[in-house]
């Protein structure tokens, strides 16, 4: 079970929208709130990022942006250049004469209501720069881009999706390994810590079974209280929570992805009964959810 992949997938409501910006100087684009997670890469030249709060972050070729509660901001050419509101997925921005830059900006869709610890555990802006040596698979992915966008080849429509469906990962994990830190909370240190990591694999893979604190330490090789005590520090949560909370992620999935009937979703996250199921799923969610699934599908 790759823990990571698990939750990237059960946060993603849709594929990612995403648009190709050509720029000349000066320029300056203004992205306004989204529902989603926002993300930005430099492919070609240069730019600055106007954070919702603090000081303009130069950005230059290879960088990679993500602003996961998808915030107010802007990209521009240099900070003092003015900006203008701008959608990459439906407009052309403004052309000056000067220095050309590439840039690629989208939107991850993801699921706002319950959003999972690596996101809110994210600063509003994750910048991942183009470190030589590190991050390979991240920036050679970011360099393909940057070429099948510009040249616009045979198959680019193909290519291009998959590529930033993948980016997500690549820069949640890249922003992880660049801020581990064994005496930090966070899930940088949950997934390096082998202990920890292995119970939430436990956990993902049969999120159904009746897992216990005593359990899941004796699995991981740790006595009750010492497994307790590092899961907490390192997800932020104790592990029952954490086991709670992804039951109801699971089931918000099968809900949304499948058309399987409720006592089944209520049995593969560990409910006998239907009717525990959905008291629970209303509580977390509001609704109880045979309407949290009619209101995903579409009239």
């Amino acid at each position: 079970m790759d823990v990571l992949a698990d939750v990237v997938s059960a946060m993603k409501t849709g594929p990612a929208t995403s648009g190709r910006t050509v720029v000349r100087g000066p320029w300056g684009l203004g992205f306004a709130h989204s529902s989603g997670a926002t993300f930005h890469l430099v492919l070609q030249g240069t730019a600055w990022l106007l954070p919702p709060d603090g000081s303009p972050i130069p950005l230059g070729p290879g960088d990679a942006v993500l602003l996961p509660r998808g915030l107010d901001h802007a990209l521009v050419d240099h900070p003092d250049s003015p900006v203008v509101p701008f959608d990459p997925s439906v407009e052309e921005p403004p052309q000056g004469d000067g220095a050309r830059a590439l840039l690629l900006c989208g939107t991850y869709r993801l699921d706002r209501e319950r959003p999972h610890p690596v996101l809110t555990r994210l600063p509003d802006v994750a910048v991942v720069p183009a470190d030589p040596g590190r991050h390979r698979t991240l920036h050679t992915a970011i360099s393909i881009l940057g070429e099948e966008l510009d040249a616009q080849r045979p198959g680019a429509a193909a290519v291009v999706p998959a590529l930033v469906d993948a980016l997500l990962v690549l820069i949640l994990r890249a922003w992880m390994e660049d801020h581990d830190c064994p005496t930090d909370r966070g899930w940088a240190r949950a997934l390096t810590d082998p202990a920890v990591v292995q119970a939430l694999e436990l956990i993902h893979e049969k999120p159904g079974a009746a897992w216990t604190v005593a359990e899941l330490a004796s699995d991981v090789g740790l006595s009750r209280a010492a497994f307790a005590r590092r899961f907490t520090e390192a997800v932020g949560e104790p592990p029952l929570t954490y086991l709670s909370r992804w039951r109801m992620t699971t089931a918000a999935r099968l809900l949304r992805d499948h058309d399987q009937p409720l006592a089944t979703v209520a049995k593969q996250i560990g409910y006998t009964s239907e009717f525990a199921f959905a008291k629970a799923f209303k509580r977390d969610f509001g609704v109880p959810p045979g309407t949290y699934r009619k209101q995903l599908t579409p009239a």
